[in-house]
């Protein structure tokens, strides 16, 4: 006789699948809280330690680890000499595993979790039983994920379980064992010691993620796509926003979302920022925060239609009243207030109003590119303004100086080679994505128009030849930061001189690409 074994973390609609596994006849065998759970509906069922004769020993730590579960896990029903084996070893098969992990992620969350806390929530028995039933998947349903019960109850009650579902379903429990051990090999990396070898850049990487939804398409219509979040218990981020209004969010706006969300939750008082196409168009940072978006909307007036707006604090309703006039696709911010919510809502069916929570940051970037998988550790560092070097005669004013401090965070936020042009923490002009830099520095100052006289310009590389500041001096800016290190440091530090430029060089730069 074969039968059913259940043990699970994730209780939902267990009682009703294990119902419509028993009147397609089987018995059911389960361990702990499952037991009790089942018990509890008034199910008929086993304890393994019934079926093993063995009791569960090491404070739960062994239970299913028998070979009388494994045997009938693992033998194959066209191979005699298994059937023989199990026959002589009095082992009865098992043709359904019902199976989901310890909650790794959630305990590893909690506040002040020891080592000891984790490594007791390490599953063995589940993922070994899992991955012993998908290994035989032709002779052994295997089911980890409450989502698909009553597919696969129907199938049972109709005849029973395809070949191919068989499969999709071994497949998604493999899946489902090797995210959980990414999450248990990503622990202990981040727990060692920051120098240690294993710790940054593993020999092998896995990284695990979970999927929210399918979009309708990626980039482009021919492209499909869909959204998966990092596997985290904290959440956070764009990819786990509260979408409060609006329609469905696509493919190009989380990325554009993403890009509004994190230029403004690094700058340390109310700042607002406009996207265009992930590039920051613009970026204000002002204690009011209606005036902070008023000067990031005309940083580049014409872009700003159909862009992303975000926020670093609560959206409030003398805000919105201003966003009202502007078609905006998404609205990203910490949370809104309730009159803020009410006239962004009436301004348009469609307006994407997302509520973002703060992420853990973990501190590496990933970018794949074809064969492979580029990682780093991500851009977040913040710049020791004090080691900032003004090169020039003229030093730049106190104004200038946070002006300076504003454009070099502005410019670690745009596609390189970027050029940007601030005045009173707003950006009033930037190029981006150029093939060279003065090409990038002339899109800003068209775009920045008369609102170039008395501003600073950040770039996020070196100046190679004089030429950029040149063309900032006679469109009337006044300072400007960028890296060291170019063959022509000391020709271009003379030109500044000559211009009447103050200039500083940081020692570090920021590219994005």
């Amino acid at each position: 006789m074969a039968f059913a074994l259940l043990s699970v973390y994730d209780k939902t609609g267990l009682v009703e699948f294990a119902r419509v596994i028993q009147a397609s006849g089987y018995d059911l065998v389960s361990t702990g809280g499952t037991h009790a759970e089942l018990a509890g509906a008034g199910l008929p069922v086993k304890q393994v330690a019934d079926v093993t004769g063995s009791p569960e020993i090491l404070d739960g730590r062994v239970k299913t680890l028998h070979p009388v579960i494994h045997g009938g896990l693992l033998a194959r029903r066209s191979n005699p000499d298994h059937v023989a084996q199990l026959k002589e070893h009095e082992i009865q098969q098992v043709d359904i595993v019902v199976g989901n992990l310890y909650p790794f992620r959630e305990t590893i969350s909690k506040p002040g979790v020891t080592l000891e806390d984790a490594l007791e929530n390490i599953d063995i028995g589940g993922p070994t039983m899992v991955r012993a039933a998908a290994k035989n998947h032709p002779d052994v349903v295997i089911v980890v994920d409450p989502a698909d019960y009553e597919r696969v109850g129907a199938m049972l009650a109709n005849g029973g379980v395809s070949a191919e579902e068989r499969r999709r379903l071994a497949a998604k429990a493999f899946q489902h064992v090797a995210l959980y051990d990414t999450a248990v090999a990503g622990y202990l990396r981040d727990t060692l010691a920051e120098d240690a070898p294993a710790g940054l850049f593993p020999d092998e990487l896995t990284v695990g993620f979970k999927l929210d939804g399918v979009l309708r398409y990626g980039e482009n219509p021919h492209q499909p796509g869909a959204l998966y979040s990092a596997d985290r218990a904290d959440g956070g981020g764009i990819a786990s926003a509260d979408l409060l209004h609006g329609r469905a969010m696509s493919y190009i706006n989380y990325l554009d979302a993403d890009a509004a969300w994190t230029s403004v939750v690094m700058l340390p008082s109310t700042a607002v920022s406009v996207v265009k196409h992930a590039n920051t168009c613009g970026l204000a940072m002002h204690e009011d925060q209606t005036e902070a978006y008023r000067r990031a909307f005309a940083g580049d007036s014409v872009s700003a239609y159909g862009g992303i707006v975000g926020f670093n604090s609560t959206v409030t309703a003398e805000t919105a009243e201003a966003m009202r006039p502007v078609f905006y696709e998404v609205v990203a911010a910490p949370d809104y207030d309730p009159e803020a919510l009410k006239i962004l809502k009436r301004k348009s069916k469609n307006l994407r109003l997302l509520k973002v929570a703060p992420v853990a940051d973990h501190g590496v970037a990933l970018h794949t590119v074809s064969g492979g998988l580029l990682v780093q550790v991500a851009d977040r560092a913040d710049d020791d303004l004090k080691s900032w070097n003004v090169v020039t005669t003229r030093q730049p004013t106190e104004e200038e100086r946070a002006d300076l401090a504003f454009a070099w965070h502005a410019g670690r936020l745009i596609k390189s080679n970027a050029i940007v042009l601030v005045k009173d923490r707003a950006i009033v002009g930037m190029g981006a994505g150029q093939p060279n830099r003065v090409n990038s520095a002339f899109l800003a100052i068209r775009a920045a128009g008369d609102a170039a006289l008395g501003s600073v310009l950040s770039s996020d590389a070196f100046f190679p030849f004089p030429d950029t500041l040149e063309l900032a001096a006679e469109a009337g800016v006044l300072a400007a930061i960028s890296p060291a290190g170019s063959i022509r440091d000391d020709e271009v530090i003379e030109a500044a001189n000559r211009l009447g430029m103050a200039v500083i060089m940081t020692g570090n730069r920021h590219f994005l690409h």
